[in-house]
């Protein structure tokens, strides 16, 4: 219930306006004088103030600026007989979110007061985001605040001092890279190298040699001795991206790296020794994989010793406002353009997302649109969503817009989208057509000719 402090040496309007203002469920406080006011600011905090501006010992302006210093949230709107230009734009200067002159109309009074508590509300959630973004949960590159990544944080700080094997499972796009760089980093082999090695990306023929190196001649093209990537991560991480592609000649090579840290270069005879920690990923069931006989089963007790699951985004939706944030300001950052907010119907729009490319698709995806954005506002106009959704096995599928086949009027359609905007834009802000037209990214004029030419009036 908001409290709302209404002061007026005219005891007859005091009166008025405590009567009215109960009877639409404020709590309400009086005070017939400035100074009385001043003192109940002082005693403690109210929503709104709504002062007249004439008063005998301390002035409206008076109590508006004292008001401001001792309590600088509160929202006041002034009410005057006496109105003039230059009074109201002292008043607004001053901080006062609207000037009423008397006579006022109370549904007037009521509305202005409504929506200024409304914005209140506004300041107070924004003011709370930032808040909460200033305390996102950063684990190296990691954000989130969701109790999966809560988890994950946990198991990451328990096995990072250890020299345990890890497999991270997961979505293509989870951040599986990202969980593998905590580890080493908060590791004791954190000033030690951690190597990436994609083994979907490395060609068969020449896997061996790029994971073990090779001796001068092992090969036409091998004109010299060659460190393979085991030996440069030596005291350090190796982290297996895409454990799953590797050929069933290289995982026996692997096995034994990952059993005795002993292997030979191509074309060598004498063992190489190193001290490295192996974690590897896969968005694969290597269970499946197991049973199927395309991957070894001893290979992956090895590497399976401690496992993590890096969950799909729509499985943590809780942490998607922290992400298109921390994106948002990423690529702002990146792009020099003084973009610093999502509107609240494009992240409903995003929230109402499946992400099958999961976070490596909303990285994108805010990065495209901070690159396309004309204004400091992310717009649901500036998001692509992609043209592909999740199918029943989990894997992408085309999606199709259905077109009848005798064709439709794509005008009317357009327009029929143009009105569920609209419609949704006013239902959010309890048909506050200029905070509609806020959030929409158009000016209220605009907004008042869409729905004229919508023959939505």
């Amino acid at each position: 219930m908001a409290h709302i402090l209404v002061v007026d040496d005219d005891l007859n309007v005091l009166e008025f306006l405590d009567e009215m203002l109960a009877k639409e469920g404020y709590k309400v406080s009086c005070a017939d004088d400035g100074a009385k006011a001043v003192a109940m600011l002082k005693k403690r905090p109210y929503h709104l103030l709504l002062c007249d501006i004439r008063m005998g010992r301390l002035s409206g302006l008076e109590v508006l600026k004292r008001a401001k210093e001792i309590q600088p949230n509160i929202v006041v709107i002034m009410i005057s007989a006496f109105a003039t230009t230059e009074t109201a734009v002292e008043a607004i200067r001053l901080g006062a979110y609207d000037y009423i002159p008397k006579p006022f109309k109370v549904g007037e009074l009521s509305q202005t007061i409504r929506r200024a508590l409304e914005r209140k509300t506004l300041v107070r959630e924004k003011e709370e985001l930032e808040r909460e973004l200033q305390q996102t949960v950063h684990f190296g590159n990691i954000v989130g605040n969701s109790p999966q990544m809560m988890k994950i944080y946990t198991l990451i700080r328990q096995v990072a001092k250890t020299k345990t094997n890890v497999l991270i499972s997961g979505e293509s796009g989870t951040g599986k890279e990202l969980i593998a760089q905590a580890i080493h980093s908060n590791s004791d082999r954190h000033n030690r190298p951690f190597v990436v090695i994609n083994c979907g990306g490395i060609p068969e023929t020449l896997m061996e040699s790029e994971l073990c190196g090779h001796k001068k001649g092992a090969f036409t093209g091998a004109i010299d001795n060659k460190k393979g990537l085991f030996e440069v991560a030596d005291g350090g991480t190796v982290f297996l991206d895409e454990i799953g592609e590797l050929t069933p000649p290289i995982q026996v090579k692997l096995l034994r790296l990952v059993q005795e840290k002993v292997f030979k270069r191509v074309g060598g005879t004498d063992d190489i020794s190193v001290d490295i920690r192996i974690i590897s990923a896969t968005n694969k069931n290597l269970e499946e994989e197991v049973i199927k006989g395309r991957f070894r089963e001893d290979l992956y007790y090895r590497l399976n010793v401690i496992h993590i699951n890096a969950p799909p985004l729509r499985e943590r939706s809780d942490d998607l406002p922290l992400l298109a944030h921390h994106f948002l300001e990423k690529y702002a950052r990146e792009m020099e353009k003084e973009i610093n907010k999502l509107s609240s119907y494009a992240l409903d729009m995003l929230s109402r997302y499946d992400f099958p490319g999961n976070i490596r698709e909303l990285e994108n995806m805010i990065e495209r649109s901070v690159a396309l954005s004309s204004t400091n506002i992310i717009l649901p106009e500036s998001i692509t969503l992609s043209t592909f959704k999740r199918g029943a096995n989990g894997k992408s599928s085309a999606f199709d817009v259905d077109i009848p086949i005798s064709g439709f009027n794509l005008v009317d359609a357009l327009n029929d989208m143009e009105k569920k905007y609209i419609h949704k834009a006013l239902e959010i802000t309890n048909d506050n057509t200029t905070k509609a037209a806020e959030i929409l990214g158009i000016n209220l004029r605009a907004f008042r000719y869409r729905t004229k030419k919508l023959k939505m009036e």
